[in-house]
């Protein structure tokens, strides 16, 4: 079963790993950089490699069968 997340996101971005660990996914930051670099995150449905990728306002990641919209 699927969830959706939605983060508020208050700043210009935020980092990749650093949203898995704010949304709970992940239980640290460098859990969060593990999960990028085992290709286990999607970003606007591409597999994205870079652990500090810039998430900006209207992305969607995906992790699994749980999806974080960023507004």
């Amino acid at each position: 079963m699927s969830q959706t997340i939605q983060f508020d996101l208050t700043t210009e971005y935020v980092e990749l790993c650093n949203l898995l660990k704010l949304v709970g996914l992940a239980d640290s930051g460098g859990r969060g950089k593990t999960m990028v670099a085992e290709g286990l995150v999607k970003v606007d449905g591409l597999t994205e490699t870079r652990k500090t990728a810039k998430i900006r306002t209207g992305q969607t990641v995906v992790v699994g069968n749980q999806t974080i919209n960023v507004k």
